[in-house]
């Protein structure tokens, strides 16, 4: 039988198709931290039913937890609340993973699960957040889950599901000098729009994605969801394979690997949906308005008032902007480098490469939050935190930080943050803030020259 990727990973795990169209699917790996958690904990505990399979979650807290202070942290009553209930639930229910405020492994949910050994390729993974289509780079059918689910899976270790359409986004050739991963995947979402993908999951391939890092294909595979699919996904290749065997704790038998050496498309497979982008026709890129699709060549404009409907219209509004402008000169008042997306070594790595020997613009705020306490360990042992210091960077701990207004890493109303994180939507940095999507070298460019600037030019006569 010809299969897709996808159709590979799903026959896998079904459990049992039913009448209505449903199919029963069985969830390999449960993703779960402090803010959709303690629903879920309650929903089940009502109805008396126990955790099915414990060993299979795995916990963190992450988006309530400050960055700064942690050994002593100053928590709002229900940040303090949820994050003492994760680790009460976990204790209850015989959650052993359990990666809490202050162990040493602690992180953003998709950061440790790869770092760890958790995700592995060929698996099924749900968290009640939406950027859990991160793992689908590791060759992962992987998305978010409402809270209602994240019970069912709990109790069951199975969804209900409704088999998505598929379609497959071919990239290839080079990439330009200073374009990254977070500059593509800005580009498909600007060209093909943020509802394009809805009812799909989209697999990524072509010889641009080859060449990435697993890091790099993370970046891409965690923004599927803004183009409104379920999720994304990469076929798994040796890259793959050394990754996790390098951070697996476990040993990885021969039937293993053959089963991960078999997930590929089938060359007669007929998507529902292809697209084809070439790579050198990718510039740095960054958003200008209020959902990642509006984006553009950093050295591009905004598009004219005849190409933007009223709701556009309105996003130009709310960030200060108009039609035709260019946003080259512009000053930034905030940067934010971190979030599930952008706070890997690599990123950390990037930024501290462009700022090193130099000094941040006077008047900008700039936050490098690391995606976990791993991470922080390594950037410290490489002395990148020494860099930062330097530059006058903020280097905090660990968290989802500014990327959403649910911690004290908020950004002031009316103040622009040049933002690694995935979502520029109104408000999502803070009330009134406004924030412009990039990739870490845009931002650490920006951070240092306190404006927007053709980072092409700089990368020429700078890199």
């Amino acid at each position: 039988m010809i299969q897709s990727l996808f159709d590979k990973i799903w026959n896998y795990h079904l459990v049992r198709k039913l009448d209505n169209g449903i199919d029963v699917i069985y969830i390999d790996r449960h993703y779960i931290h402090e803010v959709t958690s303690p629903q879920a904990f309650l929903e089940i505990e009502k109805r008396n039913i126990s955790v099915f399979r414990p060993k299979q979650i795995v916990a963190t807290a992450d988006h309530n937890v400050p960055t700064i202070h942690q050994s002593s942290p100053d928590l709002d009553s229900l940040s303090r609340i949820q994050i003492n209930l994760l680790t009460k639930n976990c204790k209850k229910f015989g959650i052993s993973s359990l990666y809490g405020l202050g162990h040493k492994n602690n992180g953003i949910v998709h950061i440790i699960g790869p770092e760890l050994g958790h995700t592995k390729p060929g698996m099924t993974i749900v968290c009640g957040d939406s950027h859990t289509s991160t793992h689908g780079a590791f060759g992962c059918i992987a998305f978010g889950i409402g809270t209602t689910q994240v019970a069912m899976v709990m109790a069951s270790q199975c969804l209900l599901l409704s088999k998505p359409k598929q379609m497959r986004i071919h990239l290839n050739g080079n990439l330009k000098k200073g374009v990254t991963s977070k500059d593509v995947i800005l580009y498909i979402i600007s060209k093909l729009g943020v509802d394009s993908g809805i009812g799909y999951f989209v697999e990524y391939s072509g010889s641009t994605f080859q060449k990435m890092s697993m890091e790099e294909r993370m970046t891409v595979c965690n923004m599927s969801i803004e183009m409104g699919a379920k999720g994304g996904l990469i076929a798994p290749d040796q890259k793959t394979f050394d990754y996790v065997v390098e951070h697996s704790n476990e040993k990885i038998d021969y039937k293993m690997m053959k089963y991960w050496k078999s997930l590929k498309t089938d060359m007669e497979y007929v998507f529902d949906r292809e697209y084809s982008f070439m790579a050198d026709d990718i510039d740095p890129m960054i958003t200008y308005g209020t959902d990642p699709g509006m984006a553009m060549k950093i050295n591009g404009t905004i598009p004219n008032q005849s190409f933007l409907d009223d709701k556009k219209m309105n996003s130009l509004k709310y960030m200060g902007f108009s039609p035709g402008e260019s946003l080259i000169g512009k000053t930034i008042d905030y940067i934010f480098i971190g979030s599930c997306t952008n706070s890997r070594i690599e990123d950390l790595r990037l930024v501290a490469s462009i700022v090193k020997g130099k000094k941040k613009s006077r008047h900008i705020h700039v936050l490098i939050v690391p995606g976990s306490n791993k991470v922080l360990r390594q950037a410290k042992k490489e002395g990148l935190d020494v860099i930062f210091n330097n530059s006058g960077l903020d280097f905090r701990e660990p968290g989802c930080s500014a990327c959403l207004g649910m911690n004290s890493d908020k950004i002031p109303s009316g103040k622009y943050c040049v933002s690694t994180s995935n979502r520029n939507f109104e408000g999502r940095q803070g009330p009134g803030s406004r924030t412009l999507l990039s990739s870490p070298l845009t931002a650490a460019v920006i951070a240092i020259e306190g404006k927007i600037v053709d980072i092409n030019k700089y990368i020429h006569e700078e890199i």
